[in-house]
């Protein structure tokens, strides 16, 4: 008789449990297996192994006060939790909900044939609740991408991730509901994807142009750099209005795209920055930074790196106010994410890269007072300091900055004008038409706007007749430009043409595209 319980002993007790859950590696969820071995031993302790970082290490302690206080039994028994493959860092809580069902189902305490089917990610709470997470959507996608039925997410996390269409997201509240679900006990429905809606309550902008009073000139400039993808750079005195101009150009660019809107919404949603209410970001992101952030606040960097603010400003403007004032080293590191639309940041052990296809607008005063050829204020300020001011900004950097323009001081007449400026609808029916006409350009290829066109399509798109090849000879020779400078002016001055409904590039729109960069040989000379 001894024997047989003894026998019947080993057979409740030595089970092993296996889940599937994600990590989030910068933006990306990669597919992690959690294996709970429980196993008789004389002295109950939990060996937790797979390169778990600090979050996870604590995650035992918080997961045992989860169990007892749902009403279940603490495995008194010596545990083994693997979290596999082995050489993946774990450093998120997102682990939790799984271990937790893997330490019930291995202990007998959970019976269940969903748990091969659906992946699990959730944090929680010493009284079992389930907390948000991080990179919801990133998972959900990864979860679909593997195959599985279903993931199984904390509430506050199930609109984020039932974005993706093609997979159940199942919605829980507690370790117990959770439990209950597996087991069959309580049947949960998914939670449904709310695309289009999303977008139809969340698309609109509260801000608009014709707010802004007069700079129609600068408006004109802004629906060349929306309609193409051009970098702009606006020099200006104090209060001329470019920080407005610029809060509003994302309102005149294309409605994002529901590819174009998850790309974005990853990146927001793995570094826990989704708005409360918003689970999907429907407008385009503008970031302004701070002059006084750091390479890596920028870029993106850290021991594990996360993205920056250039990657956050993906598919939407990216701010530089008072450009001078940024660390120069700072802004050299723009300049490969500016060329490529994305960075990658190295480390000893692997590469992660990070979407960054943004459209930079930057703005500064021509001198350190502010009011260099303003004819209503006095610059005191000598030619060193100016030099000195925009010797900051590198000749490489701005060759990357397509549209040079100056945006004075609006007199007096137009500040208390009755009438309302061009608005963001005219501008962006403006832009939106420029846009179809580079699609139909552009198809069949990887290339979606002029400010992505290469060398060789330059030449194919972009041919000059005589009197434009002239004109373009002259300005390289009179202001320096550099071939790539050479190549911009050419964007740009196909920009105008779609923006004016041409079909191939002439004189006018060569000469405007031209003017455009006679600014900065002005100031910078």
């Amino acid at each position: 008789m001894s024997l047989f319980v003894s026998t019947l002993f080993l057979v409740v007790f030595l089970m092993l449990a296996k889940l599937h859950t994600l990590s989030l590696l910068g933006i990306d969820a990669l597919p992690v297996e959690v294996e709970v071995d429980v196993s008789p031993a004389a002295i109950p302790k939990v060996i937790l192994v797979g390169l778990p970082e600090a979050a996870v290490k604590e995650s035992v302690h918080r997961i045992e006060r989860a169990l007892v206080n749902s009403g279940y039994v603490r495995p008194q028994n010596r545990v083994v939790i693997n979290l596999a493959p082995a050489e993946l860092p774990k450093q998120a809580a997102s682990f939790d909900l799984a271990i937790a069902l893997g330490l019930l189902a291995a202990s007998g305490q959970l019976d269940s044939d969903l748990l091969n089917q659906y992946a699990v990610a959730g944090e929680l709470a010493l009284d079992g609740f389930t907390r948000p997470i991080k990179g919801a959507l990133s998972m959900a996608i990864s979860a679909a991408n593997n195959g599985a039925r279903g993931i199984v997410v904390p509430s506050a996390n199930a609109s984020e991730a039932a974005v993706v269409e093609n997979i159940e997201v199942i919605a829980v509240d507690s370790l117990t509901q959770a439990t209950a679900f597996f087991a069959g006990h309580l049947p949960l429905e998914p939670t449904p994807s709310r695309l289009d809606e999303l977008f139809d309550e969340l698309g609109g902008y509260d801000v608009d142009f014709a707010d802004v009073r007069g700079q129609e000139m600068a408006k004109r400039a802004l629906t060349l750099a929306a309609a193409g993808g051009h970098n702009l750079l606006m020099v200006g005195p104090p209060g001329s209005g470019k920080t407005m101009l610029a809060k509003r150009v994302p309102s005149i660019m294309p409605v994002l795209s529901a590819e174009e809107s998850i790309e974005t919404t990853r990146i927001y949603s793995a570094l826990g920055k989704l708005p409360s209410g918003r689970p999907l970001l429907a407008r385009r992101p503008y970031r302004a930074p701070h002059h006084t952030i750091s390479n890596a606040g920028l870029v993106g960097g850290g021991s594990v790196p996360s993205p920056g603010e250039i990657s956050l400003a993906h598919n939407g403007v990216l701010f530089l106010d008072e450009l001078p004032e940024f660390n120069r080293q700072t802004l050299e590191v723009l300049r490969q994410p500016m060329e490529d639309g994305q960075v990658s940041i190295s480390r000893a052990l692997h590469s992660t890269e990070f979407p960054a296809d943004f459209l930079m607008i930057a703005s500064l005063n021509p001198c350190p007072c502010g009011f260099r050829n303003d004819p209503r204020r006095q610059c005191h300020c000598n030619i060193n300091q100016v030099e000195r001011y925009m010797s900051k900004i590198s000749g490489p950097l701005l060759d990357r900055i397509d549209l040079h323009i100056e945006v004075p001081a609006v007199p007096f007449n137009e500040l208390s004008a009755a009438a309302d400026g061009t608005d963001s609808h005219s501008m962006g029916e403006t832009v939106v038409a420029a846009r179809t006409r580079q699609a139909e350009r552009f198809a069949g290829s990887r290339i979606r706007i002029n400010a992505q066109m290469t060398t060789r399509q330059l030449r194919e798109l972009c041919p000059l007749d005589g009197a434009c090849r002239k004109m373009l000879e002259q300005s390289v020779d009179q202001l320096g430009l550099s071939a790539r400078a050479h190549d911009k002016v050419l964007r740009v001055a196909r920009t105008i043409a779609d923006v004016d409904g041409a079909e191939t590039v002439g004189i006018e729109h060569l000469s405007e595209a031209i003017n455009y960069r006679m600014l900065d040989r002005q100031f910078w000379s």
